[in-house]
């Protein structure tokens, strides 16, 4: 498609991308409008460094080359570079939303009536301490190609749709949030979730009118598989992201593959391949995805690279090199990455607690050595039984410690499509999954 430089290693990314976007707030509508986004970012190599220009005009793309390459110092042994062996050089076609699936089918009528019909349903004007709702829909589709100089010539597309309701209760002067958001790769899987989102809607008023502040301390926590699904991805889903370790001399000792990190129970994959909300079949360096096993049985057996940190750790290229667009460049990401499920009950994994905490819902975690969770939903455990709602402002543990206290893993997985995941100033959908699951000891305050 395009004249390459000799003795330079040379890739084109082009993105074409369009969004829609609704947003009401009680009755009023805030938002509303599309765009469309086309552009390209070029990069050469000479060994030595990178040169890249970003264009929105996709017929000066060669010309872009050409003058990128005057820069650069040509290399007749630029392909024996350990990092650019590690780049791909595949030729594929996974166009997959250009039929009755395109996103960019739903009309505005169709999304308003999507939208509208659920304000309809689940509003509930007489609840006197629903101060605010909110409705919102939003989507993307994204197509995307990849040249270079290797030979890779890759076609792919991707979308998501989203949806949410929620709701603003007020009591006491204490506000609390409620209801749903859904992301999908399909339309038609938004509809008819009215039971779900009346269901949270409810929850969160209970919640709102019977919560109490929680005693400090010490406590085995059950975790919900949206909660098990956060934890994953933060605190150990991160440390799997080898560029981390690339100045990190105790990260690297810490973390050496084969070593056992947690309970025989756990285990966990990340895969670009799954059609969810982190589907990547091929990432921003030309690699296919893989199904990578980071834990297995406890054991550490992986971890995810690009093509710079797999050179010079000398393991496997993965698949993860993404970037949020084209103006972006790539870096090591996660993708679907979830706990596999274990063969516990879930009602004996909370059945096996005399005084604890259950940790139904949560807003945002991170991780590091210490992993800090903020959840919105927690309930006392006594006696095996789960009782009054209680507030928790904050749950800590050591990354370390607590994937060896996991001492149940349920067999009731999710796989969480939800999750939009921020790292250098990049944000890139992701899924993040997993069971429920009980951990011996975390600090409740």
């Amino acid at each position: 498609m395009y004249k390459f430089p000799d003795d330079l290693f040379t890739e084109v990314r082009i993105e074409r991308t369009e969004n829609n976007y609704y947003f009401i707030k009680n009755g009023e509508v805030e938002g509303n409008g599309r765009s469309a986004v086309t552009g390209a970012r070029i990069r050469v190599y000479d060994g030595n460094m990178w040169y890249m220009s970003v264009t929105n005009d996709l017929d000066a793309v060669q010309a872009e080359i050409d003058n990128l390459a005057t820069l650069a110092v040509p290399n007749k042994e630029i392909y024996d570079d350990p990092v650019i062996k590690n780049f791909g050089d595949a030729r594929a076609d996974r166009i997959k939303y250009n039929g009755e699936n395109d996103i960019r089918r739903v009309t505005n009528e169709q999304r308003d009536t999507l939208i509208e019909g659920y304000i309809a349903a689940c509003v509930d004007h007489s609840i006197e301490e629903m101060k605010t709702y909110y409705a919102s829909y939003s989507s993307d589709h994204k197509s995307k190609e990849y040249y270079s100089s290797k030979g890779a010539a890759i076609r792919q597309d991707m979308q998501r749709c989203r949806m949410s309701i929620n709701f603003d209760f007020v009591v006491d002067g204490v506000t609390t949030n409620g209801g749903k958001f859904y992301q999908e790769l399909d339309f038609d899987a938004l509809k008819n979730r009215e039971q779900e989102i009346i269901a949270e809607r409810d929850r969160a008023l209970d919640y709102a009118r019977n919560a109490v502040d929680v005693t400090a301390g010490d406590y085995t926590c059950v975790l919900a598989p949206f909660v098990t699904a956060m934890f994953t991805h933060e605190s150990f889903g991160h440390k799997s992201e080898s560029d981390f370790m690339l100045n990190d001399k105790t990260l690297q000792e810490e973390w050496v593959l084969g070593k056992m990190v947690g309970n025989e129970k756990v285990s966990i994959c990340d895969s670009g391949d799954m059609e969810n909300n982190g589907y990547t079949p091929f990432d921003d360096e030309g690699n296919p995805a893989k199904e990578t096993w980071l834990i297995k049985n406890g054991v550490l057996t992986g971890r995810l690279h690009d093509a710079k940190s797999a050179s010079i750790l000398g393991e496997e290229i993965t698949g993860n090199a993404r970037a949020e667009g084209y103006h972006y460049s790539p870096m090591v990401r996660m993708t679907n990455t979830y706990m596999e499920k274990g063969t516990d009950l879930p009602e004996d994994i909370i059945g096996g607690v005399e005084d604890g905490i259950y940790v139904y819902g949560v807003n945002y975690g991170t991780g590091s050595a210490t992993f800090t969770m903020q959840p919105n939903r927690c309930y006392r455990i006594r006696g095996g039984k789960l009782c009054e709602p209680v507030r928790v402002n904050v749950i800590t543990g050591s990354v370390f410690k607590t994937l060896f206290d996991i001492d149940a893993v349920g067999n009731d997985f999710v796989l969480c499509n939800t999750y939009t995941c921020g790292k250098g100033g990049q944000s890139v959908p992701v899924s993040a999954g997993g069971p429920t699951v009980r951990v011996k000891k975390l600090t409740v305050n």
